[in-house]
């Protein structure tokens, strides 16, 4: 063997051993096998986190989403009990989001969508009788039954409404916070719909409520939900350290983003009765172009092409 070629084996060799090194760090750890994700019991959550398994699954993943309040599923990610959470609504949930990096317990992720809202509205019936901002409302109090309807106990966005309550902020210190669930707070927007009663309440996009029912978003809550009717962003987090230990599911996760339609679509589908797995499983068929930014650098769990196998699992 001549010292040229021997030299070449070698360079050869030391190519194909930092190939294979830097194959081994981006495998995911046995551990990572099993991804655990939280959801609030927002239907807007649940639709991203139908998506996200279904592709998970076909990648050779278990994902395992546990229904929590926003605290405490913040709390469990602190606790190193949750991987990941889809449904950071920004700058709603600040306090806990300050909370998390001060104990530097969460990395974003990415911004997983864009365009969305959230604050107070009413019928749009109502809002033709002039009541289309925050200081219009105690006006018509007796209309209301002086209450406003939140979602569950517990949101940041009720907090913000018992503290304009608590503040007296346009006069509105007689008044109560109706904590409930997302579809016990339609179901009473639906029933006030009937008789074209006066109902306010927290809406947001993206939600097929706003296709269901004509309501208007009131203005002037900028202190409480942000400018631009409380325009959001929403952001992908995950547990620190897991992206690190998981790099190929947090590659998956990095390049994960949504748009208003498409939610508006999962969303209608699972209000409607649908499986979230089966509504997004549909939707992914339908739109089979979708996935392709998000596998990019992605591998199943066991390395192998995720394009073919999330194709497989749908049967495309």
């Amino acid at each position: 063997m001549t010292a040229v070629s021997m030299i070449r084996r070698l360079a050869a060799g030391v190519v194909l051993t930092a190939l294979a090194v830097g194959s081994a760090a981006a495998a995911d750890d046995a551990s990572c096998k099993t991804i655990r994700m939280s959801d609030p019991g927002w239907t807007d959550i649940t639709a991203t986190n139908g998506v996200t398994s279904v592709i998970l699954t076909a990648l050779g993943y278990e994902p395992d989403v546990k229904t929590l309040s926003v605290p405490i599923g913040y709390q469990s990610m602190k606790n190193g009990e949750i991987d990941v959470f889809l449904g950071n609504w920004m700058p709603a949930q600040k306090a806990f989001i300050d909370d998390l990096n001060a104990a530097k317990a969460v990395e974003v992720m990415n911004k997983n969508l864009e365009g969305a809202k959230f604050t107070l509205a009413v019928p749009t019936y109502v809002a033709d009788k002039g009541i289309k901002d925050f200081a219009d409302l105690q006006k018509h109090g007796d209309e209301f039954g002086k209450q406003i309807y939140g979602i569950e106990p517990g949101a940041p966005a009720n907090g913000n409404i018992q503290k304009m309550i608590d503040a007296n902020d346009f006069g509105l210190k007689d008044w109560k916070l109706v904590e409930s669930g997302e579809q016990a707070m339609l179901a009473q927007v639906e029933r006030a719909s009937k008789d074209k009663g006066a109902v306010v309440f927290l809406a947001w996009a993206p939600h097929p409520m706003n296709e269901k029912f004509q309501i208007t978003y009131l203005s002037g809550g900028d202190a409480y939900f942000g400018a631009n009717f409380g325009g959001a962003e929403i952001y992908t987090l995950a547990r620190t350290g897991w992206s690190a230990k998981c790099p190929n599911a947090a590659a998956f996760m990095k390049n994960l983003k949504f748009d208003l339609s498409m939610e508006n679509v999962l969303m209608g589908s699972i209000l409607g009765g649908e499986d979230p797995k089966a509504a997004a499983t549909a939707w992914l068929k339908a739109n089979p172009t979708a996935v392709d930014p998000w596998l990019s650098g992605v591998t199943t769990f066991d390395g192998k092409p995720a394009a073919d196998a999330v194709k497989t699992s749908l049967g495309l």
